[in-house]
Protein backbone atom coordinates (compact mmCIF):
# COMPACT_ATOMS: atom_id res chain seq x y z
CA UNK A 1 0.00 0.00 0.00
CA UNK A 2 1.47 3.61 -0.98
CA UNK A 3 0.37 6.49 1.63
CA UNK A 4 0.88 9.82 1.83
CA UNK A 5 2.43 11.51 5.16
CA UNK A 6 2.13 14.77 6.29
CA UNK A 7 4.03 16.09 8.97
CA UNK A 8 6.70 13.41 8.42
CA UNK A 9 9.55 15.27 10.38
CA UNK A 10 7.19 15.82 13.16
CA UNK A 11 7.20 14.00 16.69
CA UNK A 12 4.43 11.66 15.57
CA UNK A 13 5.39 11.93 11.89
CA UNK A 14 9.14 10.60 12.27
CA UNK A 15 7.92 8.08 14.52
CA UNK A 16 5.12 6.70 12.27
CA UNK A 17 7.55 6.95 9.38
CA UNK A 18 10.39 5.19 10.78
CA UNK A 19 8.11 1.93 12.44
CA UNK A 20 6.35 1.84 9.43
CA UNK A 21 8.70 2.32 6.16
CA UNK A 22 9.01 -1.73 5.68
CA UNK A 23 5.08 -2.12 5.64
CA UNK A 24 3.92 0.98 3.78
CA UNK A 25 5.27 2.78 0.60
CA UNK A 26 5.38 5.85 2.47
CA UNK A 27 5.82 9.56 0.50
CA UNK A 28 5.95 12.54 2.13
CA UNK A 29 4.42 16.18 1.40
CA UNK A 30 5.32 19.33 3.24
CA UNK A 31 3.13 22.08 3.12
CA UNK A 32 5.78 24.72 4.38
CA UNK A 33 8.51 23.50 1.90
CA UNK A 34 6.64 21.38 -0.82
CA UNK A 35 4.09 23.24 -3.95
CA UNK A 36 0.90 21.81 -3.22
CA UNK A 37 0.14 22.90 -7.08
CA UNK A 38 2.47 20.13 -7.79
CA UNK A 39 1.26 17.78 -5.45
CA UNK A 40 0.45 14.69 -7.52
CA UNK A 41 -1.60 12.02 -5.77
CA UNK A 42 -1.59 9.30 -8.74
CA UNK A 43 -1.29 5.96 -7.16
CA UNK A 44 -1.84 6.91 -3.48
CA UNK A 45 -4.05 5.03 -1.76
CA UNK A 46 -4.53 6.45 1.84
CA UNK A 47 -3.42 9.72 3.28
CA UNK A 48 -1.92 10.54 6.87
CA UNK A 49 -2.56 13.85 7.78
CA UNK A 50 -0.77 14.68 10.47
CA UNK A 51 0.72 18.13 9.75
CA UNK A 52 -0.27 20.93 12.25
CA UNK A 53 -0.27 24.36 13.66
CA UNK A 54 0.00 22.58 17.24
CA UNK A 55 -0.87 23.85 20.48
CA UNK A 56 1.28 27.25 21.23
CA UNK A 57 2.52 27.99 24.70
CA UNK A 58 2.67 31.70 24.22
CA UNK A 59 -0.25 31.70 21.62
CA UNK A 60 -0.42 32.04 17.84
CA UNK A 61 -3.21 34.37 15.81
CA UNK A 62 -6.47 32.18 15.87
CA UNK A 63 -6.58 32.90 11.85
CA UNK A 64 -3.14 30.56 11.66
CA UNK A 65 -4.41 28.16 13.41
CA UNK A 66 -7.64 28.10 11.22
CA UNK A 67 -5.66 28.59 7.94
CA UNK A 68 -2.93 25.23 8.74
CA UNK A 69 -5.76 23.43 10.64
CA UNK A 70 -8.71 23.96 8.99
CA UNK A 71 -8.00 25.70 5.06
CA UNK A 72 -5.16 23.67 4.40
CA UNK A 73 -6.99 20.30 5.64
CA UNK A 74 -9.28 20.93 3.47
CA UNK A 75 -7.94 21.70 0.50
CA UNK A 76 -5.88 18.50 1.06
CA UNK A 77 -8.79 16.42 1.53
CA UNK A 78 -10.58 18.04 -1.92
CA UNK A 79 -7.49 17.23 -3.76
CA UNK A 80 -7.19 13.52 -2.87
CA UNK A 81 -10.57 12.71 -3.44
CA UNK A 82 -10.40 14.59 -7.30
CA UNK A 83 -7.58 12.57 -7.18
CA UNK A 84 -8.95 9.30 -6.79
CA UNK A 85 -7.81 8.72 -3.07
CA UNK A 86 -10.04 6.59 -0.96
CA UNK A 87 -9.22 7.15 2.69
CA UNK A 88 -8.07 10.38 4.41
CA UNK A 89 -6.64 9.83 8.54
CA UNK A 90 -6.90 13.30 10.26
CA UNK A 91 -5.16 13.76 13.12
CA UNK A 92 -7.36 15.65 16.36
CA UNK A 93 -7.23 16.26 19.14
CA UNK A 94 -9.66 15.82 22.68
CA UNK A 95 -9.03 19.88 22.53
CA UNK A 96 -12.36 19.29 20.38
CA UNK A 97 -14.09 18.14 23.67
CA UNK A 98 -13.01 21.09 25.46
CA UNK A 99 -10.69 21.92 28.33
CA UNK A 100 -9.84 20.13 31.93
CA UNK A 101 -13.06 18.21 33.27
CA UNK A 102 -14.04 15.55 35.57
CA UNK A 103 -16.26 14.13 32.48
CA UNK A 104 -14.81 11.34 30.75
CA UNK A 105 -15.15 11.85 27.19
CA UNK A 106 -15.92 9.38 24.60
CA UNK A 107 -15.56 9.08 21.21
CA UNK A 108 -19.49 10.38 20.76
CA UNK A 109 -19.22 13.13 23.58
CA UNK A 110 -20.33 16.79 22.43
CA UNK A 111 -17.88 18.70 21.41
CA UNK A 112 -17.19 22.53 22.82
CA UNK A 113 -13.28 23.26 22.17
CA UNK A 114 -12.52 26.74 23.72
CA UNK A 115 -9.29 27.91 22.85
CA UNK A 116 -8.06 29.00 18.85
CA UNK A 117 -6.14 25.52 18.44
CA UNK A 118 -9.18 23.31 19.82
CA UNK A 119 -11.69 25.35 17.81
CA UNK A 120 -9.54 24.92 14.23
CA UNK A 121 -9.37 21.21 14.42
CA UNK A 122 -12.68 20.93 15.35
CA UNK A 123 -13.74 23.32 12.16
CA UNK A 124 -11.33 20.98 10.43
CA UNK A 125 -13.42 17.66 11.54
CA UNK A 126 -16.95 19.74 10.44
CA UNK A 127 -15.79 20.78 6.82
CA UNK A 128 -14.63 17.23 6.40
CA UNK A 129 -17.30 15.33 6.92
CA UNK A 130 -18.96 17.71 4.51
CA UNK A 131 -16.53 16.04 1.85
CA UNK A 132 -16.85 12.32 3.06
CA UNK A 133 -19.02 10.29 1.00
CA UNK A 134 -19.05 6.46 -0.34
CA UNK A 135 -15.88 6.20 -2.37
CA UNK A 136 -14.15 8.89 0.37
CA UNK A 137 -13.82 6.90 3.30
CA UNK A 138 -12.86 9.86 6.72
CA UNK A 139 -11.51 8.60 9.72
CA UNK A 140 -10.56 11.06 12.95
CA UNK A 141 -8.12 10.22 15.15
CA UNK A 142 -8.69 12.44 18.76
CA UNK A 143 -5.85 12.29 21.01
CA UNK A 144 -4.83 13.12 24.46
CA UNK A 145 -1.36 14.59 25.14
CA UNK A 146 1.03 11.54 23.14
CA UNK A 147 4.45 10.96 25.16
CA UNK A 148 7.97 8.80 23.38
CA UNK A 149 11.04 9.25 22.85
CA UNK A 150 12.07 13.15 21.84
CA UNK A 151 9.18 14.49 23.35
CA UNK A 152 8.97 18.27 24.05
CA UNK A 153 6.92 21.01 25.97
CA UNK A 154 5.64 19.94 29.21
CA UNK A 155 6.84 16.55 29.27
CA UNK A 156 10.38 17.17 28.49
CA UNK A 157 10.03 20.13 31.45
CA UNK A 158 9.02 17.09 34.00
CA UNK A 159 11.63 14.59 32.75
CA UNK A 160 14.25 18.09 33.69
CA UNK A 161 12.61 18.46 36.94
CA UNK A 162 12.60 14.86 38.09
CA UNK A 163 16.08 14.54 36.45
CA UNK A 164 17.63 17.19 38.32
CA UNK A 165 15.41 17.16 41.89
CA UNK A 166 14.86 14.19 44.28
CA UNK A 167 11.84 16.09 46.48
CA UNK A 168 9.32 17.78 44.51
CA UNK A 169 5.87 18.69 45.84
CA UNK A 170 3.81 16.94 43.35
CA UNK A 171 3.20 14.38 46.06
CA UNK A 172 -0.95 12.83 46.77
CA UNK A 173 -2.66 14.74 43.53
CA UNK A 174 -5.34 12.22 42.46
CA UNK A 175 -6.63 14.04 39.17
CA UNK A 176 -6.93 11.58 36.14
CA UNK A 177 -5.39 12.47 32.86
CA UNK A 178 -5.36 10.10 29.80
CA UNK A 179 -2.18 9.57 27.65
CA UNK A 180 -0.76 8.33 24.93
CA UNK A 181 2.09 6.42 23.85
CA UNK A 182 3.42 6.83 20.66
CA UNK A 183 3.62 3.72 19.66
CA UNK A 184 0.13 2.63 20.39
CA UNK A 185 -0.92 5.60 18.13
CA UNK A 186 0.83 4.66 15.45
CA UNK A 187 -0.93 0.93 15.74
CA UNK A 188 -3.77 2.84 16.28
CA UNK A 189 -3.14 4.27 12.69
CA UNK A 190 -2.10 0.96 10.97
CA UNK A 191 -5.17 -0.16 12.27
CA UNK A 192 -7.61 2.00 10.75
CA UNK A 193 -5.40 1.78 7.55
CA UNK A 194 -5.42 -1.70 7.20
CA UNK A 195 -9.72 -1.81 7.94
CA UNK A 196 -10.75 1.15 6.32
CA UNK A 197 -12.80 2.14 9.05
CA UNK A 198 -14.01 5.61 8.55
CA UNK A 199 -15.53 7.70 11.42
CA UNK A 200 -14.69 9.34 15.12
CA UNK A 201 -11.64 7.40 16.97
CA UNK A 202 -10.31 7.87 20.63
CA UNK A 203 -6.15 6.88 21.01
CA UNK A 204 -5.38 6.44 24.67
CA UNK A 205 -3.61 4.26 27.00
CA UNK A 206 -5.46 1.16 28.95
CA UNK A 207 -5.38 3.63 32.43
CA UNK A 208 -5.38 7.35 33.21
CA UNK A 209 -2.47 8.15 35.49
CA UNK A 210 -2.22 11.08 38.08
CA UNK A 211 0.67 13.32 38.17
CA UNK A 212 1.79 12.01 41.18
CA UNK A 213 1.95 8.52 39.67
CA UNK A 214 3.35 9.80 35.37
CA UNK A 215 5.96 11.51 38.09
CA UNK A 216 7.03 7.92 39.98
CA UNK A 217 6.89 6.22 37.01
CA UNK A 218 9.52 8.70 34.89
CA UNK A 219 11.54 8.10 38.39
CA UNK A 220 11.60 4.55 38.00
CA UNK A 221 12.61 4.48 34.18
CA UNK A 222 15.58 7.03 34.82
CA UNK A 223 16.65 5.08 38.09
CA UNK A 224 16.38 7.94 40.09
CA UNK A 225 14.94 7.62 43.97
CA UNK A 226 12.71 10.93 44.16
CA UNK A 227 9.97 12.57 47.69
CA UNK A 228 7.24 13.53 46.27
CA UNK A 229 5.60 15.72 49.10
CA UNK A 230 2.34 18.18 49.84
CA UNK A 231 3.40 21.58 50.59
CA UNK A 232 0.52 23.80 52.05
CA UNK A 233 -0.89 26.45 49.67
CA UNK A 234 1.48 25.26 46.35
CA UNK A 235 -1.53 24.42 44.21
CA UNK A 236 -3.08 27.40 45.13
CA UNK A 237 0.25 29.45 44.53
CA UNK A 238 0.89 27.90 41.32
CA UNK A 239 -3.18 28.28 40.13
CA UNK A 240 -2.70 31.94 40.68
CA UNK A 241 1.23 32.47 39.66
CA UNK A 242 0.44 29.83 36.22
CA UNK A 243 -2.91 28.70 35.60
CA UNK A 244 -2.25 26.71 32.62
CA UNK A 245 0.21 24.58 34.27
CA UNK A 246 -1.84 24.11 37.41
CA UNK A 247 -4.14 22.57 35.04
CA UNK A 248 -2.47 19.92 33.33
CA UNK A 249 -0.74 18.89 36.64
CA UNK A 250 -3.60 18.90 38.84
CA UNK A 251 -7.43 18.96 36.81
CA UNK A 252 -8.12 15.33 35.09
CA UNK A 253 -8.57 15.04 31.49
CA UNK A 254 -9.91 11.57 30.96
CA UNK A 255 -11.09 9.87 27.48
CA UNK A 256 -12.76 5.89 27.52
CA UNK A 257 -12.05 4.70 24.06
CA UNK A 258 -13.55 1.38 24.74
CA UNK A 259 -15.68 1.93 21.41
CA UNK A 260 -12.83 2.34 19.35
CA UNK A 261 -11.39 -0.69 20.98
CA UNK A 262 -14.70 -2.51 20.02
CA UNK A 263 -14.88 -1.15 16.42
CA UNK A 264 -11.08 -1.95 15.60
CA UNK A 265 -10.73 -4.72 17.61
CA UNK A 266 -7.92 -3.27 18.64
CA UNK A 267 -5.25 -3.42 21.76
CA UNK A 268 -2.99 -1.09 22.85
CA UNK A 269 0.63 -3.13 22.44
CA UNK A 270 2.39 -0.95 24.76
CA UNK A 271 1.52 -0.87 28.41
CA UNK A 272 2.03 2.85 29.82
CA UNK A 273 5.27 1.39 31.93
CA UNK A 274 6.77 0.16 28.62
CA UNK A 275 6.11 3.25 27.17
CA UNK A 276 7.62 5.67 29.60
CA UNK A 277 11.12 3.28 29.70
CA UNK A 278 11.17 3.50 26.32
CA UNK A 279 10.64 7.73 26.22
CA UNK A 280 13.50 7.65 28.95
CA UNK A 281 15.49 5.00 27.13
CA UNK A 282 15.32 6.06 23.69
CA UNK A 283 14.39 2.74 22.30
CA UNK A 284 12.97 3.28 18.80
CA UNK A 285 10.30 0.86 17.29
Amino acid sequence: MTLLLTGATGFIGSFFKHAYSHTYTIETFSFLHDNFEHLNLDGIETIVHLSALVHQMNGADPKDYEEVNRVQTLNLAKKAKESGVRHFVFMSTVKVYGEESDTVYIETAPCHPKDPYGISKYHAEQELQKVEDETFTLSIIRTPIVYGYGVKANIKNLISLVQTFSLLPFGNISNKRSIVYIGNLSHLITCIIEQRKGGIFLASDDEPLSTTLFIQLIAKALNKKITLIQIPFFESLLRFVKSSFHKRLYQSLEVDNTLTKKILNFKNPYTTEEGIQKMIQGEHP
